[in-house]
C-alpha cells in the first residue's frame, strides 16, 4: 500500500515526500524558501513516461544538486471537455513514485479534486484564470473549455509550490505559449523552460493516451510525424503556400486509412498567429484522431 500524507504527517519515500495536502506542500515551500533553496517544478497528469523524466531532468539542471524538484501528478477535470476521457485517463500512481523516486524527485505532491477546487463538487468554486489570445485557435477550437483548466489549474499550483523554474514539454507547444503568456501577464516570478519532444524510435510523439492504440492504429500513429516531416521538405526547397501546403498535407493524412484528421495549422512560433506563407522556422500542429484517442504533435519547419 502506498502511504502518503494528512496534513500533519508526511511519508517518506527514501529522500523523496510524497504531499497530498496543500497546507503540507505550502509548509514545505516556506522552508525551503527561508533557507534559500531553489526550487523546480514539473506539472503532469501522471501515468509518467521517458518524455515526463526528461523534463525532471531538465529542472534537476536548472536548480542543481541542492535545489528542490516537485513533481504533481493531478488529473485535472477542469480541462477534460464533457465528452472527453477523463473518467478513462490513464493512472497508476505506484508506479509514477517509483519513477519519480528514481529520478531523485524530491516531492511528488498529488492532491484530491477537494484540495485543487474547494466546493467544485456542490457548485461553489467560481474562479478561473482565462487567457482570451492565444487560447483560441488549434487546441482552443477544437477543445472550448480546455485551456481555460489548463492555465487556472497551472496558476493554482505556482501559487502553491511557488517554483523559480517550471518545465513543460514542447509537445504541447500551444499550451506551454499560453503558460509563458499568463506567466508574464500576471507577473509570476518564475521562468518557464520548454523542453524538446520525445519520441519513439519510429517517430511517434511519447504521450500517455498512446496505450489506447490497438496496433494497427500504434502502426498508423506515425502519420503525424511523417506529416511534418513531409512539411519540412517541402519548405527546403522554398516557401509554400499555407493553403495549398495543407491541402497535400491533408491528402498525405489520409494514406493512413485509421487516421482522422481534426486540424493541420501553421503559425508564428511566439505569437501563434496563422501564417499564409509557410517558410524556414514557421511552426506546424496537428491533432489526429484513431478512433476515439486523440493525438497532437508539432515542429517547427
Amino acid at each position: 500500500m502506498i502511504q502518503v500524507d494528512c496534513p500533519r504527517r508526511i511519508a517518506h519515500f527514501s529522500a523523496m515526500r510524497v504531499v497530498t495536502s496543500i497546507s503540507a506542500m505550502q509548509r514545505f515551500v516556506k522552508q525551503w524558501r527561508h533557507r534559500g533553496v531553489r526550487i523546480g517544478f514539473v506539472p503532469t497528469m501522471g501515468y509518467l513516461h521517458a518524455g515526463h523524466l526528461s523534463l525532471v531532468r531538465a529542472a534537476r539542471r536548472r536548480v542543481g544538486k541542492e535545489g528542490k524538484v516537485v513533481v504533481s501528478i493531478y488529473v485535472n477535470p477542469t480541462q477534460f471537455g464533457p465528452t472527453e476521457d477523463l473518467s478513462r485517463y490513464p493512472r497508476d500512481l505506484k508506479r509514477d513514485l517509483k519513477l519519480c523516486r528514481a529520478e531523485g524527485v524530491d516531492s511528488v505532491f498529488v492532491p484530491s479534486d477537494t484540495e485543487i477546487y474547494p466546493g467544485r463538487a456542490e457548485g461553489r468554486y467560481s474562479t478561473y484564470v482565462v487567457e482570451e489570445k492565444l487560447s483560441q485557435s488549434m487546441e482552443g477550437a477544437s477543445r472550448p473549455t480546455h485551456f481555460r483548466g489548463v492555465t487556472t489549474v497551472v496558476a493554482k499550483l505556482f501559487n502553491l509550490v511557488q517554483p523559480d523554474v517550471a518545465v513543460f514539454g514542447a509537445k504541447d507547444w500551444q499550451q506551454a505559449a499560453l503558460v509563458k503568456r499568463m506567466v508574464a501577464d500576471l507577473n509570476f516570478p518564475l521562468q518557464i523552460i520548454v523542453a524538446p519532444t520525445v519520441r519513439e524510435l519510429d517517430g511517434l510523439a511519447l504521450s500517455s493516451r498512446n496505450r489506447y492504440l490497438a496496433p494497427e492504429q500504434r502502426a498508423q500513429a506515425t502519420i503525424l510525424h511523417r506529416t511534418i516531416q513531409r512539411a519540412r521538405a517541402a519548405v527546403k526547397r522554398q516557401p509554400q503556400s499555407a493553403v495549398k501546403l495543407k491541402t497535400d498535407l491533408k491528402k498525405f493524412i489520409t494514406t493512413a486509412p485509421l487516421a482522422r484528421l481534426d486540424y493541420v495549422e501553421f503559425f508564428h512560433p511566439d505569437t501563434l498567429q496563422p501564417a499564409a506563407t509557410v517558410a524556414r522556422g514557421t511552426h506546424l500542429a496537428l491533432a489526429v484522431f484513431f478512433g476515439p484517442t486523440r493525438l497532437i504533435d508539432n515542429g517547427r519547419l
